[in-house]
């Protein structure tokens, strides 16, 4: 699962810059100043926080979406609130069936750029947080789904998200080994390749085969890991810098 995240400015625009020219990626920087300010060392998806995503309607430049996936159907905050927090990751093997994410699957595919997620492991009953990045360093592009939803109180349009999850590869299967969870998880990571692939519309079944086929483990290597302080109670740092550091737990280590 992946309810944990760590990102910044640079990270969430790298595929802008890649994509758009120069003149406008400074247009885009300032407009975007105010996430500079709010990067994120570590959030929590239960405070649904504001991300940059790349959408299918606009794939190389970046909207501003809520995380936590409201789906078009729901009614009224009442049921809003009772949604938000199931709906912050999406099985990548069920977004086809499932109620709140079948729709987003077929025509609302996104990219959520990150610079690291969370994770916990679990030993001895407790858990221990790890924060898992690229080996190289560069961003990471998750898979997600992203929807918009009308408030019909307020008439403001909501543009909320997803996270798309998959098995585990090598290093979150050893990492992610939660004993309520029938198996390990982790966000679906796209290699740049295959990015664009996840955002292609679907005309037919054939076209669904194809993006069911994106649905697999991060190759084994890409990423490190290394354990952080607690990141919920009263030992959490909250958001700052240090919440990401290296953090010596010593009951873990040996602990292969």
């Amino acid at each position: 699962m992946c309810y944990d995240i760590k990102t910044k400015l640079e990270a969430q625009l790298k595929r802008a810059k890649h994509y758009n020219n120069a003149a406008w990626i400074r247009e885009l920087e300032q407009k975007l100043e105010p996430f500079r300010e709010k990067e994120i060392f570590h959030a929590s998806g239960y405070a649904h926080p504001q991300l940059l995503i790349y959408t299918n309607n606009e794939p190389f430049i970046p909207v501003i979406s809520t995380w936590g996936l409201v789906p078009h159907w729901v009614k009224d905050n009442q049921k809003r609130f009772e949604l938000w927090n199931k709906t912050l990751n999406a099985r990548g093997e069920t977004i086809f069936e499932k109620p709140s994410f079948k729709q987003s699957a077929m025509s609302k595919r996104c990219i959520v750029p990150l610079d690291g997620f969370y994770e916990h492991h679990h030993h001895k009953g407790k858990p221990y947080p790890y924060l898992i990045r690229r080996i190289d360093g560069a961003p990471i592009s998750v898979a997600g789904l992203w929807s918009e939803w009308v408030d019909t109180e307020t008439g403001e349009i909501l543009n909320t998200c997803t996270i798309v999850t998959t098995r585990a590869n090598a290093l979150l299967s050893k990492i992610h080994n939660n004993p309520k969870l029938p198996e390990p998880r982790m966000p679906l990571i796209l290699s740049d390749d295959i990015a664009d692939q996840w955002l292609e519309p679907i005309a037919n079944a054939q076209d669904v085969e194809k993006i069911k086929a994106l649905i697999k483990p991060a190759t084994d290597g890409v990423l490190k890991a290394h354990t952080v302080q607690r990141l919920r109670g009263k030992l959490a740092y909250g958001n700052v810098p240090k919440a990401a550091d290296y953090f010596e737990y010593e009951e873990l280590k040996d602990v292969g």
